[in-house]
C-alpha cells in the first residue's frame, strides 16, 4: 500500500499510464477518473494524505457461449470486458467494513457477524458481508476497510455487476489481508458463495471466474471445485467484427423466480435419472426416455434440458473457432446459441408476460438490423436486460443507428475483451 498523496502524486506524474493503458480505451478518460476515484475517497471518509490507501480493479463480463450451463457443470466461453468496478480501499482500524459506490447509499457491515443476513438478501450489504465470510472461512483474518467506488458496470446492464463486486471486494481482501495468496479461481469461488448463500441468487460460477481470471476464458465446470479455465485468444477485429452490447430496456426486478426456476427444472430432469446435475446424464437416456420423462418433470424442463446438451456442445466449438480465427464457424455457432435460448431454454420472455416482451422486440430489430450478417443472441440469465451481437464492422455505424432508432439512443455499447482480470493497480 502507498500514502494517498504519493498514489495522487505518480497519477499525476503519469506514473499510473502503463495499468491505466492496459485496463482503459481512453488513457485521458481514465486519468480523469481515477483522480475522482481518490478525490472522493479522500472527502467521503476524512482520509489523510498519509493514509494508506491500494487501487483495484475488477471487471464486467459478457457471456460468448454456454447459457444457463454452469449451474450443470457444464462448459463456458466467456470474457472480461473495458467496463469495471474501480475502487480506492484503506484499513480504517475498526470492525466494519464501509463500501461507498459512487452515487449510491453508503453500505456498512459489522464484522461481528458473518452469517447471511435475510433482511440483506439482494443487495449490496450482503455481497461484502458474504466476501468478508469467504475470507474468514479460508484462515485469513480480516479487520474492517474503506472503499470508495467506481462502477461502469450498471446494475442490469447484463455485464453481471454483481460479479464484479464481488470480485472487487476478493481483491481488496486478498491484498490487505491475505498477502495476494488467493488466486483468480479461488476468488471467483468465494464470489459465487457470496451471491448464492449471502445474496439469495442461484448463480453459477463463469460470471465471477470471467471476471476474477480476465480474457476470453473457456471453462469446464465438470468439478465445479476445480474448473478447467483455458484462456482463448481472441481477436475480434482481425475477425472484421465488433462486440455490441444492446439494452433491451426491460428490467430484472422481480424475476428471481425466473432465474431459479432454470437450475430448478434442469435439476429435476437430472434427478429423474438419479443425478444431481445434467453433466452427469446422457443426453440419449433424455431422448430415449421421452414418455416418462414428460409425465414426470414437464416439456419446459425436458426442452431446456435439450438446450443444456446442445449449448454445452457449442461452447467447446465456439472457443475452438475463435483458437483457429474461424469467423464463419464462430458466427454460426452464437446464432444457433441465440434460437436455442429463445426455443428451448425459453428466456427470453416472462412467463405469462403478453403486452411487454421487451428482450423478444430487440432481438428481433437486431437482427433486421444485421441483415443476414454476424450474429446475435440473448446475454446472460435473460428475460430481461441485454442481448449480444457481433457486428461487421464495415457496417457498425449503419447497424447502431437502426437499432438506436428502435430501441432508443445510447442502447448500443460497443465492448472490447479486456487481457486483465480482477487486479491490484498500484501496491
Amino acid at each position: 500500500m502507498q500514502k494517498w498523496k504519493e498514489v495522487r502524486r505518480a497519477l499525476d506524474a503519469g506514473g499510473l499510464d502503463e495499468i491505466l493503458g492496459k485496463l482503459y480505451p481512453d488513457l485521458a478518460a481514465a486519468r480523469r477518473r481515477t483522480a475522482g476515484l481518490l478525490d472522493g475517497f479522500q472527502r467521503t471518509f476524512a482520509a489523510g494524505e498519509d493514509t494508506l490507501v491500494t487501487l483495484c480493479s475488477a471487471p464486467g463480463r459478457t457471456e460468448l457461449c454456454g447459457n444457463h450451463t454452469d449451474h450443470q457443470h457444464g462448459r463456458v466461453l466467456a470474457g472480461a470486458v473495458d467496463l469495471d468496478f474501480l475502487a480506492c480501499a484503506a484499513l480504517n482500524g475498526t470492525g466494519t467494513i464501509r463500501f461507498q459506490s459512487e452515487g449510491w447509499p453508503m453500505v456498512e457491515v459489522s464484522l461481528d457477524s458473518l452469517e447471511p443476513v435475510e433482511e440483506e438478501k439482494e443487495t449490496t450489504a450482503a455481497l461484502v458481508r458474504g466476501m468478508a465470510a469467504e475470507a474468514v472461512r479460508r484462515g485469513f483474518p480480516v479487520e474492517g476497510f474503506d472503499v470508495y467506488a467506481s462502477s461502469q458496470v450498471l446494475p442490469g446492464s447484463g455485464l453481471s455487476s454483481s460479479a464484479a463486486c464481488e470480485v472487487l471486494l476478493g481483491v481488496i481482501e486478498n491484498h490487505l489481508f491475505c498477502g495476494d495468496a488467493l488466486d483468480a479461481v479461488t476468488i471467483a469461488q468465494m464470489g459465487q458463495r457470496a451471491e448464492n448463500a449471502f445474496f439469495g441468487k442461484p448463480s453459477g460460477l463463469m460470471d465471477q471466474t470471467a471476471s476474477s481470471v480476465g480474457g476470453a476464458v473457456a471453462i469446464d465446470f465438470a468439478d465445479p471445485a476445480a474448473p478447467v479455465v483455458r484462456s482463448v485468444a481472441v481477436d475480434l477485429d482481425s475477425l472484421g467484427l465488433a462486440l455490441c452490447i444492446l439494452d433491451s430496456g426491460a428490467s430484472h426486478a422481480d424475476l428471481t423466480d425466473e432465474y431459479a426456476a432454470v437450475p430448478r427444472e434442469m435439476g429435476a430432469v437430472a434427478a429423474f435419472f438419479g443425478k444431481t446435475v445434467l453433466r452427469e446424464v446422457r443426453e440419449a437416456d433424455v431422448l430415449q426416455s421421452l414418455p416418462q420423462l414428460r409425465k414426470a418433470v414437464g416439456d419446459r424442463a425436458v426442452l431446456r434440458a435439450l438446450h443444456f446438451f446442445a449449448d454445452d456442445q457449442r461452447a467447446e466449438g465456439e472457443a475452438d473457432a475463435l483458437a483457429r480465427a474461424d469467423g464463419e464457424t464462430f458466427l454460426s455457432l452464437v446464432n444457433q446459441s441465440g434460437r436455442s435460448s429463445w426455443e428451448l431454454l425459453q428466456n427470453i420472455t416472462p412467463t405469462g408476460a403478453v403486452s411487454e416482451q421487451a428482450m423478444a422486440v430487440a432481438l428481433a430489430v437486431t437482427e433486421g438490423a444485421l441483415a443476414g450478417r454476424g450474429a446475435c443472441r440473448v446475454h446472460g440469465g435473460g428475460f430481461a436486460g441485454t442481448i449480444q451481437a457481433f457486428v461487421p464492422l464495415d457496417g457498425l455505424e449503419h447497424f447502431r443507428r437502426k437499432v438506436e432508432a428502435a430501441l432508443g439512443e445510447g442502447c448500443c455499447r460497443v465492448l472490447r475483451i479486456r487481457a486483465a482480470g480482477g487486479c491490484v493497480l498500484c501496491p
